[in-house]
């Protein structure tokens, strides 16, 4: 009995030291103290919501890069050099990309009428939007409801109205009120109605504010979207000041007149309206953060893997803010402060390891105005596209609930599925005094299931200590390797790329998106996961082979009827709209459309950014072949393209 107890604890005792010896193969971990440190001061008050083009965001840049020295990381401005590298500013760190901050008011803005005997006052009764073009228009004023036109709703305000040539004059909000969820919800931005009024044929558009007080309302303030001009003035007007555009009528009968669709009563009588909008765009400074950890490699070092997050957020709200009123910081921890820390963290961890590949780890700007940093990053790389064999992108990984995390682009790889599994197991040691038969050993590819592996087996063949391998996390995995952040900028490359992300929660894109509500702990295990991650893809003599993804639903509808096929390129446009790139057997790719293509217009309407080809996109119907002009090499290319029906 005794020599039976004592066999089984050797064997127990040798179990344990195998199962030791497989765990710590890494010889540091994600530190949650560091996490905590670097999350705490990218979302404090002091960094003002890190907006691109801000000193908060320069200050947030200086911090990253200034860690980045402190690892001994080369500076992403400094060649590869043998030996240690020289002492460098931490303004090397960076790469610079252009970028407009805003707009700001020119000379000789103004705005009058017939029933006005002197101009308005610019800021207080009226004001340019940061959204129009330059111009001067004088023409009559009509007015056109809501000012939309929504074909997929059979809804359009302009039906019955002569607007060729006029100044009209339309409702902030839609017919849904104050309903965000309403059928009208993608119509609020103003872009929408200076689209549908250029289409219409309007030589300006002119937005009545809804707040009593107009400097209380958000169009009275000038901010920019960093998507290209209208094309055609566009302003807002204050409520009261409205009878001067459109006589006789408060803006409670506009409203009645919008519903009941009484227009023409409204029209009948036209006043000349003469408008001046002069704005100058403020361009200003922004910037990537990259640091180099050279590989120890001879030959794998001239191949790179990425590791990447966006440092930027949404500053003191405004555009892209989920809050009902602009003014508070938006801290931004979660989005994306946890995953600027996690590219911290793991370049600590790897740069006391030195893969045998190069690591390139990267902070970007300009994510939340439409990948603007990681679109210039592949286009101006540190390393050559075609040696980045990997990029993986953590966007929000501070906030892991019931221990789910989504890791998106596992499709983009012959090898992610397995790759991402295996890093994602864990092991528990079992011992089985009894010698009972071991279970059936389960495949891990889902990186869901456990396998058991017997490591001591009895002399009757039975199971007496078994190692199982569980899943650490609970995974779900997604193929399609583009989606709403920096990967997708990589992946339109044809570069292989993972996307962490943890999940949206009711502080998104709020102020109330603070560093206390991190979860380190939970953060810190996704980080072992990434590190497992990075050691299986460096381990591998061969790169990970690249694949097209399947294309899988972004997570929330778009409200169109079609489907086409394209990667729209986001940044400020007004000749045209950049295609990053073109899904494979999509009707844009049998079409003929290609990456680096600009449609100029689509569906008989002229694109000029990216407003424009959605507003397009929502007239068209799938099944109806359409015509496409693109600029392609400095040649207007005509293609007929055919939508085929989102699923």
């Amino acid at each position: 009995m005794f020599r039976k107890f004592l066999n089984i604890s050797l064997i127990i005792t040798l179990a344990f030291s195998v199962v030791l010896a497989q765990s710590t193969t890494t010889t540091k971990s994600p530190s949650v103290d560091r996490l905590r440190e670097h999350v705490t001061y990218l979302a404090s008050d002091k960094l003002t919501g890190r907006r691109t083009g801000t000193t908060g965001a320069d200050e947030a840049a200086q911090y990253v890069a200034e860690q980045f020295a402190k690892l001994g990381l080369r500076p992403g401005s400094q060649p590869s050099r043998s030996g240690k590298s020289r002492a460098t500013d931490w303004r090397q760190y960076l790469q610079p990309f252009p970028y407009v901050a805003g707009v700001e008011l020119g000379e000789d803005n103004l705005l009058s009428s017939t029933l006005t005997p002197s101009n308005l006052r610019t800021g207080e009764d009226w004001m340019p939007l940061g959204l129009s073009s330059n111009g001067k228009v004088n023409a009559p004023a009509v007015f056109v409801g809501f000012g939309i036109t929504a074909a997929e709703l059979n809804y359009n305000d302009y039906a019955g109205i002569d607007t060729a040539n006029k100044i009209v004059v339309a409702l902030s909000g839609t017919p849904d009120g104050d309903n965000p969820h309403g059928q009208f919800a993608r119509y609020e931005d103003v872009r929408w109605k200076a689209i549908a009024a250029r289409n219409a044929g309007a030589k300006a558009l002119v937005v009545i504010a809804r707040e009593n007080n107009f400097k209380d309302d958000r169009l009275s303030r000038l901010s920019y979207d960093n998507a290209g001009d209208a094309g055609i003035p566009v302003a807002a007007i204050s409520k009261q000041e409205v009878v001067r555009l459109i006589p006789g009528s408060t803006l409670s009968d506009l409203e009645f007149a919008s519903r009941e669709k009484t227009h023409s009563s409204i029209n009948k009588t036209a006043v000349k309206v003469s408008l001046t909008i002069r704005l100058i765009r403020q361009d200003v400074p922004a910037a990537n953060v990259i640091g180099i950890l050279d590989g120890s490699d001879p030959v794998l070092k001239n191949e790179a893997i990425v590791i990447g997050a966006h440092y930027d957020h949404l500053g003191h709200g405004g555009a892209g803010s989920l809050a009902p009123k602009e003014g508070e910081v938006h801290h931004g921890a979660d989005d994306n402060a946890s995953g600027t820390a996690g590219v911290l963290e793991m370049a600590r961890l790897l740069s006391a390891e030195r893969p045998r590949r190069t690591v390139v780890f990267i902070a970007f700007s300009g994510e939340e105005e439409g990948l603007l940093g990681s679109n210039y990053y592949v286009n101006h790389p540190v390393v050559p596209i075609e040696n980045t064999i990997a990029m993986i992108n953590m966007d929000m990984i501070g906030r892991m609930k019931n221990n789910r995390l989504t890791v998106g682009g596992v499709g983009t790889a012959e090898q992610f599925r397995q790759i991402v599994a295996d890093a994602n197991s864990g092991q528990r040691m079992k011992v089985t005094a009894r010698e009972e038969t071991p279970a059936t050993t389960a495949a891990i590819v889902s990186g869901t299931r456990p396998v058991s592996m017997p490591i001591v087996v009895g002399a009757n063949g039975k199971t007496v200590v078994s190692l199982d391998h569980v899943p650490t996390i609970d995974l779900t995995l997604n193929e399609d390797g583009f989606g709403p952040s920096d990967h997708s900028s990589f992946y339109a490359k044809k570069v292989p790329v993972l996307f962490l992300w943890t999940g949206t929660h009711e502080d998104y894109h709020k102020p109330s998106d603070t560093a206390d509500k991190i979860a380190y702990e939970d953060e810190a295990r996704i980080l072992t996961l990434v590190t497992r991650v990075i050691h299986e893809i460096d381990d591998a003599d061969k790169r990970p082979t690249y694949t097209v993804a399947k294309a899988q639903a972004p997570g929330r509808a778009t409200g169109f009827r079609v489907y086409l096929g394209t990667i729209p390129n986001y940044a400020d446009s007004t000749d045209g709209m950049l295609l990053d790139g073109v899904r494979e057997d999509s009707p844009a790719a049998k079409a003929g459309l290609k990456a680096g293509d600009k449609i100029v217009k689509l569906a008989g309407r002229e694109v000029r950014n990216v407003y424009d080809y959605t507003s397009a996109l929502g007239e068209m119907k799938a099944g109806q072949e359409y015509e496409v002009e693109v600029m392609r090499a400095n040649e207007r290319v005509k293609l007929k393209l055919t939508p085929a029906e989102r699923r």
